[in-house]
């Protein structure tokens, strides 16, 4: 089968690799699409980060060279021996979360803690290839009335669901949303659903200001120019002079880390989403008033909601998706685009045959 496979920064090859067979537990399934994520963006420019080069990743036993692509989703082809509740057939949406099963996590419910915890696609096989290889507790099948192209973006709906439910965002709150990607911009989504009240919407990009807008955001800033002080005196018009309640920062940069602190009013509250290796805190400012900070990472027992979600006409993350390409074209149409265009948000890549090019 063909396979998009990370081999070192700047260097993904399209190669000819053998059919992985499932074991007693996994499922094999025939890949249809499979989201190119900000991570991978990362591991292509400048891997590797979370790739286990050398040393094979505990619960995958998988090492460089792997193949890409955690947001992925397809059809059943073949089971393992001991997998039930799910046939030939299926449809189903990866989560492509690693469990191990038995440490203190796990064994909690916080799987997305596992002690060894790690996505397909990054520390093991992923979906940029015709077939993928999976364990069965990553599959959730899918309704009739949900498509494949939706079940692609469940990924990047997760890790924005789970944020939101990190936060303390109450019905009627007010919240900033800070960097409009795919996270932002489907944070954007489910907190309109939520019912929160003021919804501030900040990046410098005008396209994905207006991609916010069309989301639910109540208020657009368009960031590029302002000074930290003028940003905050603009959120802070928006709501009264306060600040807004809960902040998210889905970027991963220090101006945005920054920004999303500035924005809060007094016993705010922000959850930090966007991945970085470190940034600067104002302990003072944070302490003077009493702001709470989170982090999120990943996703856990969101699936099932947000599949129920869009079967019932109430969620569509597939409006995010800018472009499909196949999977020959995923590095200079996908990834390279990612890197080049600031229009392009999600860029789905289909492996199987006979893709549309067109979106």
């Amino acid at each position: 089968m063909r396979a998009l496979r990370w081999h070192g920064a700047q260097d993904l090859r399209l190669e000819q690799i053998p059919i992985p067979r499932p074991g007693s537990q996994q499922v094999r399934i025939a890949v249809q699409y499979c989201g190119i994520c900000g991570s991978d963006l990362h591991e292509y420019e400048s891997g590797p980060h979370a790739i286990p080069v050398g040393t094979a990743h505990a619960v995958s036993g998988r090492s460089a060279p792997l193949t890409l692509g955690h947001e992925f989703c397809g059809t059943v082809v073949e089971l393992g021996s001991e997998v039930t509740g799910l046939q030939v057939g299926d449809r189903v949406a990866v989560e492509p979360e690693y469990r191990c099963s038995h440490c203190a996590y796990c064994g909690s419910g916080a799987y997305n803690l596992c002690a060894d915890m790690g996505f397909a696609g990054l520390m093991g096989d992923g979906g940029m290839a015709e077939f993928a290889v999976v364990p069965s507790y990553m599959l959730h099948r899918l309704p009739d009335v949900v498509t494949l192209e939706q079940a692609a973006v469940l990924e990047p709906a997760a890790v924005a669901l789970h944020a939101l439910h990190r936060s303390q965002l109450a019905e009627g709150a007010s919240c900033a949303i800070f960097g409009l990607g795919p996270i932002g911009l489907l944070l954007v989504t489910l907190a309109k659903l939520q019912g929160a009240g003021t919804i501030i919407a900040v990046d410098v990009s005008p396209q994905r200001l207006h991609m916010a807008k069309q989301a639910g955001a109540s208020h657009l800033v368009d960031a590029k120019g302002l000074t930290p002080r003028e940003l905050r005196h603009t959120i802070a018009s928006a709501t009264a002079g306060l600040g807004v309640d809960t902040s998210f920062e889905a970027a991963g940069l220090q101006a945005t880390f920054e920004g999303a602190l500035r924005a809060l009013r007094k016993g705010g509250n922000m959850v930090m989403v966007g991945l970085m290796s470190e940034a600067r805190l104002d302990a003072f400012d944070a302490v003077n008033r009493e702001l709470s900070l989170v982090a999120s990472v990943g996703y856990r027992d969101v699936y099932p909601e947000l599949i129920g979600r869009i079967a019932a006409g109430a969620f569509g993350p597939s409006a995010i998706i800018t472009r499909t390409v196949p999977l020959e074209q995923a590095v200079s149409n996908g990834f390279a685009a990612l890197v080049q265009d600031r229009s392009q948000i999600k860029i789905l890549v289909s492996p199987s045959a006979g893709c549309n090019n067109q979106h």
